[in-house]
């Protein structure tokens, strides 16, 4: 499924989230919290420091027209389906 094009997108959107001195993950919980729509949004942790660095994404909701543009690029459909395995057994 990582493809070296994948892999490109993904290595785009951390130099992104880099920029804005974010992980990729803050960065992805940002992004969805940026809309004021979303009332909240799941996140997984394994531990309490991830849990503490994907809290911390709400620092920083908010996105200059440039990097959502450059997000628009890279944040792509990759045509995986997240779901097929448990729907096939």
């Amino acid at each position: 499924m990582l493809t070296p094009e994948r892999l490109g997108h993904i290595r785009k959107l951390s130099e992104i989230a880099t920029e804005r001195g974010q992980s990729l993950a803050q960065m992805a919980i940002a992004w969805t919290l940026r809309d004021e729509r979303v009332t909240s949004a799941l996140i997984g942790a394994s531990s309490v420091a991830q849990l503490e660095e994907n809290v911390a994404a709400i620092d920083d909701i908010e996105f200059t027209a440039e990097e959502l543009e450059a997000i628009d690029r890279d944040a792509v459909d990759a045509g995986i389906n997240i779901w097929a395995q448990s729907s096939s057994a």
